[in-house]
């Protein structure tokens, strides 16, 4: 198997400068390529479910397709979601603190 080449993240890079084309106006959220997954663009939004939101609807993801998962011993959200822009497969991820419980506060049934 011969060493991955920087060509080989061109689809990610192209779907990366056609979102920023396309949406100017978004929110900034970090951005990740990788060799190990070439063809794949991932954006994460973290502490800003906001921002997870507006990139879900301006990339027409709809809201039952987004997982919630709950990570560092429940003290994390984590929505994740997955779609295809110009032949890159992108995945979107939302990180939210959860607030710990107030003492002494009773839930109303």
């Amino acid at each position: 198997m011969s060493a991955p080449t920087m060509s080989g993240l061109s689809a990610a890079v192209t779907a990366l400068a056609s979102l920023m084309a396309r949406f100017p106006d978004l929110p900034a959220v970090d951005v990740h390529v990788s060799t190990i997954f070439p063809d794949q663009l991932e954006l994460s939004a973290h502490n800003d479910l906001a921002a997870f939101e507006a990139w879900r609807e301006a990339l027409d993801i709809t809201p039952g397709a987004v997982v919630h998962k709950v990570q560092s011993r429940g003290t994390t959200r984590v929505l994740d979601a997955h779609a295809v822009f110009t032949g890159a497969r992108l995945r979107l991820v939302g990180y939210s603190v959860i607030p710990a419980p107030v003492a002494g506060l009773e839930v109303a049934s």
